[in-house]
Formats: structure tokens, C-alpha cells, sequence
């Protein structure tokens, strides 16, 4: 057990350290997150001139001059325009579709800047041409480089190479889960070595066990003997003004420090900050599941959705045909399943196995016992089950069972992108013991969702894949829908591959 101590002396105890371990760029040559941030800029300056240099040879073989100054204000154009939107910015997950999203917007930007540019100074007209090409070379060679840079960066970093030591100050609930989030997902680079707490809290067997380093006054020696590069603050027994010197510390060292903000349930991507003074007022804009965001997008599911039907008719009639050959009638396997606002309705999928679910029993009711910690006992049907069917292991492999379910998006039931939506008997008893498994019925139920694409399918965490589907609500935007869509078909791809 760490030594207590009042805050007073903590705070002086702070305040008072030695410079043992002096500033971190001293160390490493920069501050933390800076090497990255050069690398990044450097593969775009590269990516950059590899464009213009292809740019020029079309032109040439065309027939058109493109001047060397004009190349070189569009690529420093582009370069500002990706620093001003966060592509330098510190970061810790690499989001390659935002980022490719944001490159092509300052692309386009800088292209139409420079084509202001050439109407005001009345340029010959041939700088259309030249600009068109800059800026589709440009798109493509960063958006590449980019693409290239995070693929090596995430597989480096699932291989265990290049993890920034990590420091979580709180040993309390959420201190471990962040712990156990960082140790499930080495792709975004932070190896979590320890706690600072001066009063811990006893292992409850819940989140990641790591060594308690010492109290908030042992920051140094940590992040000496460690090599500490980040530092997460969670819930803690700290006073704020020991927090706050702790921070201070941090900076001073070159260490990167981020917060666990209180309320995490509720902060969402859309943040407004305004002041009383000195004292900040956050509020967290999250979108309106009654509002016209949502609106918009059911409306969007349906028409999108029928031209699904008309694009997958033939896949979907000849999966009806081979499910009646296999299986005869029906060939629909019907469900009771919740969706938005409690609201029970029959999800449709191709059958796949012989028998019914009541012959079968439910296959998953030891885990929905081990979700519930067995606190309610969940009815289980003892029964032999029957195996899939050669075609129902084929449709199972590329998802296309589900396809049905397009069926229930038309139908007004489902959306193509939302939570996945459980069995009735199940939702009610999950309600009363999973934290916030309720919220997730603001919405309509998906075909797929963030959780899914996300490893969250299947016999799963039900707590992680409830916290992922309250940040889709909370968070959803259209190019988010978009992200999954795109996501969910290369986990299709990936599924039919491996044969998974």
C-alpha cells in the first residue's frame, strides 16, 4: 500500500522535484508525438513531389506547361491546408478514412485556391488544366503514401514494436478499464506499464492488473526508470490542484498527457467550450434521435436500400432457391427481436440449419449467463442441434443470410446501420444488469454497426459492444454511416476469405 499524505504536502512535493529525468527532448531528441508528426510530413512532401513530377509528365505528353513556382505554391497550399485540419495534430488511433477524407478536401481546396488565385492575376487559361491535374495527382499519390504510412504503422505496432510507454494515474474502475483498453488494442501504439495511486482500490477482478508504480509525487522516478512517453489521467483521489501540477510536470518533461474527462459517458466528437471567466463551460452536442439527422438518414436507408434489392436480386433469388433445394419450406428464419423504443418485430434471415430454435435450444445461453454473472437465471433447452447445411455454411461465410434483412429495412423495422438487435427474452433481463443497454433502443436496430466492425460480433463482450453503440448514437454523423458500410464490406471480404 502506498503512504498516505496530506494534499499540502503533496503539493509541495511536487513542486519541489528535482529536474533527475530534465525535459524529454533532451532524451529522444524531440518531444513526444514529434517524430510522428515529421514522419508524416515527410512521407506527404515526398508523396507531393511524386505527384508533381507525374503531373508534369502528363502535361508534357499533352502538350502543356506547367510552371515549376506554380507546382511549388500548390504543394506548400496543400501542406497548410493539411496542417490547419489535424493531419499533424498529436494522435493515437490512426483514422485512415477520416484522414483520406481530410487530404481530399485540401487537395480540392488548395486546387480551387490556386484557380482564385489565377483569375485575380489573369493567368493564361492552360492553368485549369495544370491546376485539375495537381490536384487529382496530388489526391491520389498523399492519399496512397498515407494509407501506406498507417498500414506499416499498425502491423509494426501489433508486431509490439514502437509502443510509447504509458503511465495511468487512477488504479480505480475506469483506470483499469482504460489499462485493459490499451492492452486489447496494441494498434494504437500506448503500452500501459503501471498505476500512480496513493490509495488504490482492491483488485475486483474487473480491467487489467498492473503494478501501482507509487502516488502522484513518484511521477519523475516513473517516468526515469520507465521511460514514460505518455501519461493518462483518470479518476483519481488527487486533489485538482495536485492534478493540475502533475500536468504542469508532464509538460515540463516532454511527456504527452491526456485526460479521462468525468461525464465520459456523455462527451461526444462535438465539443463547444465557453467561459465565466476563467471557468470553462463544456457541452457536448450529441445528434437528436427524434431529429432530422436521423430522419434524413432513414429516409436514406430506404432508398439505398432498394436499390440494394434491385442490384442483389439474383444473389438474393438464387439464395432462396438453394435454401428451398437444401431445406424446403420456410425459407425464412423468423425471429423475435427489439428494436427502437422497445418496439418487438420479426428479424428475417436465410435458414441455415435444419430444425427450429425451440428443437435446438438457444446456443448461446451460456454466454448470455456469463453477460448477466449468472445473476439471472436464463431458461436453456436442452436439445441436439442440428449442424448447417453445405449451402447454409456458404451463406453463413459471406454473410449473406442477412440479406433478408433488407427486407425489414424496407419494412420501416431496421436500419442498415445501428445496433444489432437481441432477442426480446434476453433485452429484458440485460436492461436490468448491463450499464446503459437500454439507450442503445433510442435508435433503430441495424444490419450492421461500430461494434461489429469493430470485432464486437458473435458471443462477445455485451458491456463493450453497448458502450460501442451508445458512441454511434451519440456520434453519428452520415460519413460515419458511410464508414461503416465501407468497413462492414471489407470484414465481408475478409470473412469469405479466411473462410471464418
Amino acid at each position: 500500500m502506498v503512504p498516505l499524505i496530506d494534499s499540502a504536502s503533496t503539493v509541495d512535493a511536487l513542486h519541489d522535484l528535482p529536474g533527475r529525468v530534465g525535459r524529454r527532448h533532451f532524451r529522444t531528441g524531440f518531444p513526444a508525438g514529434v517524430s510522428w508528426r515529421l514522419g508524416c510530413l515527410a512521407v506527404d512532401s515526398a508523396m507531393l513531389a511524386l505527384a508533381v513530377a507525374a503531373a508534369i509528365f502528363g502535361a508534357a505528353a499533352a502538350g502543356v506547361d506547367i510552371s515549376a513556382g506554380w507546382t511549388l505554391g500548390y504543394s506548400l497550399l496543400v501542406l497548410l491546408l493539411m496542417g490547419t485540419r489535424g493531419l499533424y495534430g498529436p494522435t493515437v488511433r490512426l483514422r485512415t478514412m477520416d484522414d483520406l477524407r481530410r487530404i481530399a478536401a485540401a487537395a480540392g481546396v488548395a486546387a480551387l485556391g490556386m484557380l482564385a488565385l489565377a483569375a485575380v492575376l489573369g493567368v493564361q487559361s492552360d492553368t485549369v488544366d495544370q491546376t485539375l491535374r495537381l490536384w487529382l495527382f496530388a489526391t491520389v499519390f498523399v492519399g496512397a503514401g498515407r494509407v501506406s504510412m498507417y498500414w506499416s504503422q499498425k502491423q509494426a505496432r501489433l508486431d509490439g514494436e514502437g509502443l510509447r510507454p504509458t503511465l495511468i494515474v487512477g488504479a480505480g474502475r475506469v483506470g483499469r478499464l482504460a489499462a485493459q483498453r490499451l492492452l486489447d488494442k496494441p494498434e494504437l501504439g500506448l503500452k500501459p506499464i503501471g498505476y500512480l495511486d496513493k490509495d488504490p482500490l482492491a483488485d475486483d477482478g474487473h480491467g487489467a492488473v498492473l503494478p501501482v508504480l507509487g502516488a502522484s509525487w513518484d511521477l519523475e522516478q516513473a517516468v526515469r526508470d520507465y521511460e514514460v512517453e505518455q501519461v493518462i489521467i483518470t479518476f483519481s483521489t488527487a486533489p485538482n490542484d495536485v492534478l493540475l501540477r502533475l500536468v504542469r510536470r508532464c509538460e515540463e518533461l516532454g511527456v504527452a498527457v491526456a485526460v479521462v474527462p468525468r461525464l465520459y459517458e456523455r462527451t461526444t466528437t462535438r465539443l463547444s467550450v465557453d467561459h465565466m471567466g476563467g471557468l470553462p463551460l463544456v457541452s457536448a452536442h450529441a445528434p437528436n434521435p427524434r431529429g432530422l439527422q436521423f430522419a434524413a438518414k432513414y429516409t436514406l436507408d430506404r432508398v439505398v436500400t432498394l436499390g440494394l434489392v434491385v442490384l442483389l436480386s439474383p444473389v438474393f433469388l438464387g439464395a432462396a432457391l438453394a435454401t428451398y433445394l437444401s431445406l424446403g419450406r420456410p425459407i425464412f428464419f423468423r425471429q423475435r427481436r427489439v428494436g427502437r423504443d422497445g418496439v418487438e418485430f420479426d428479424m428475417l434471415k436465410f435458414r441455415t440449419m435444419r430444425g427450429s430454435p425451440e428443437e435446438r435450444g438457444e446456443r448461446d445461453a451460456a454466454w448470455a449467463k456469463q453477460q448477466l454473472d449468472c445473476a439471472v437465471q436464463v431458461e436453456e433447452a436442452v436439445a441436439t442441434e442440428d449442424p448447417r447445411t453445405r449451402v447454409g455454411t456458404f451463406l453463413r461465410r459471406g454473410s449473406i443470410d442477412e440479406l433478408p434483412q433488407l427486407l425489414n429495412v424496407l419494412m420501416g423495422h431496421m436500419s442498415l446501420v445501428g445496433p444489432r438487435p437481441e432477442r426480446a427474452h434476453y433485452v429484458r433481463q440485460f436492461e436490468q444488469s448491463v450499464y446503459r443497454y437500454g439507450d442503445r433502443h433510442r435508435v433503430k436496430s441495424g444490419i450492421t454497426g461500430w461494434a461489429q466492425v469493430h470485432g464486437l460480433r458473435g458471443q462477445t463482450s455485451l458491456k463493450d459492444r453497448v458502450e460501442w453503440d451508445n458512441y454511434y448514437i451519440e456520434n453519428f454523423s452520415l460519413w460515419l454511416d458511410v464508414k461503416i458500410l465501407l468497413l462492414t464490406f471489407a470484414a465481408v471480404l475478409s470473412w469469405f476469405s479466411s473462410g471464418e
